[in-house]
């Protein structure tokens, strides 16, 4: 039974550690697109978003089918769900970007460097889990500041942003960065999520 459980334990945390992965991998290419807007940097996002899709369809099929967990099955699932939540708002961001023309800011630069950083302090406090769950708590710590940093500068630049309008094609333009704004706030939203349920599973095993 021991080995049966170490078994489990090791394919789950593998499993949410290879979206925390990609969801990095995915917030380069973001932090990437919104210095550039380089195609080949939102080809790179749109990839890893399907391959983090996919790697959470396995992860439920597996969870439907095993009894035994390392942590609560409902703690596995929301963590995959929230960490893939991130990757999809990102996506969402680029699409948004694309199929309303709208160029980087440089609010919007910042915004993607601290949610790059926060996707690094999730995975690595999913490397953690195992062996020093304390130092997994610490992690998302830091990853919730860093989104609490997101939600400062999203609220600066709309402060920013409707400061003043000035004919119609201002307040087109206003309403389409709010958007893009929008999408990036949902993704810190999410980041903080995971945070909130990696302290919670943390506080559980520890």
């Amino acid at each position: 039974m021991q080995k049966l459980f170490k078994k489990r334990q090791n394919q789950f945390i593998k499993m949410i550690h290879q979206q925390a992965s990609l969801t990095l991998e995915g917030m380069d290419a973001l932090k990437a697109y919104m210095v550039s807007q380089d195609p080949a940097a939102a080809a790179a996002l749109m990839s890893k978003e399907k391959e983090a899709d996919e790697a959470r369809r396995i992860l439920i099929f597996e969870l439907n089918k095993t009894f035994i967990t390392p942590f609560d099955r409902e703690d596995i699932f929301s963590l995959s769900r929230t960490i893939d939540d991130v990757l999809d708002y990102a996506y969402s961001t680029v699409i948004e970007m694309q199929v309303l023309k709208v160029e980087p800011t440089s609010y919007m630069q910042r915004i993607a460097s601290l949610l790059r950083d926060a996707a690094y302090e999730l995975l690595m406090a999913v490397e953690r889990f195992e062996d020093h769950t304390g130092v997994a708590g610490d992690h998302a710590q830091r990853a919730k500041a860093l989104e609490n940093k997101v939600e400062d500068i999203y609220r600066e630049a709309l402060a920013d942003l409707f400061s003043g309008a000035e004919d119609i094609a201002h307040v087109v333009k206003m309403l389409k960065l709010r958007e893009v704004y929008r999408h990036l706030s949902n993704a810190a939203d999410r980041g903080d999520e995971a945070a909130n349920v990696i302290a919670d599973i943390v506080v559980k095993i520890a």
